[in-house]
């Protein structure tokens, strides 16, 4: 009983944290929806039985989604990601493919006769799918293990004082959004009469 209200809960949690990649107003909002509907995703695959999948899903999500939120603060115009912008583009398109989608997996998944051959308490099934994915390909696994740590020390080390436009105690100033023209974002202290006070202008 316990597991069924659990596998409830985390589906719940796992499509409302998905709608809401499509309701909140700004990319960082929207990258971490989508790493809590990932992450209960997961631990559906461990009530599932099928620890592997749950917790490498857990383990690349967290670490892609992260990176991700920390390269939109970096470096979208849309300062920080964190302004309020839309998230939907071709929205009844996307409306329809949406619930398409996800009627023809429900459909999908219900009506397939899963199978229900435990294994034996013997059988060492996850080590034998350890040794199968990770044996000829541990190379490839261990590269792209430190392709990801190179990139999020990258990603720290740019986001430091000294950042893409000049130290930031030193009045750097974003691209334009035209070549050559003023920077995007606040006015200038001096256009305002003082520091602090402009106002973000979006259009």
């Amino acid at each position: 009983m316990a597991v069924d209200l659990t596998f409830f809960a985390l589906s719940v949690v796992a499509v409302w944290s998905g709608v809401m990649v499509f309701v909140v107003d700004s990319m960082v909002r929207a990258t971490f929806a989508l790493l809590l509907s990932f992450i209960a995703v997961g631990l559906i695959m461990l009530l599932m039985a099928a620890p592997y999948i749950g917790i490498a899903l857990i383990f690349m999500m967290a670490v892609e989604m992260m990176v991700m939120a920390l390269f939109m603060v970096m470096f979208m115009m849309n300062p920080a990601g964190l302004n309020p912008m839309n998230m939907v583009h071709q929205e009844r398109l996307s409306v329809v493919a949406g619930v398409a989608a996800f009627l023809g997996l429900s459909v999908a998944t219900l009506a397939s006769d899963l199978p229900n051959d435990p294994l034996p308490d013997d059988k060492q099934a996850i080590v034998d799918l350890g040794f199968e994915l990770l044996g000829p390909s541990m190379l490839v696994f261990e590269t792209a293990g430190i392709t990801l740590l190179a990139t999020m020390v990258a990603t720290v080390v740019l986001s430091a004082r000294d950042g893409r436009y000049g130290r930031a105690d030193e009045g750097s100033m974003p691209p334009g959004l035209e070549p050559g023209g003023r920077p995007a974002g606040r006015p200038l202290a001096e256009e305002t009469g003082g520091g602090g006070g402009g106002h973000h202008h979006h259009h």
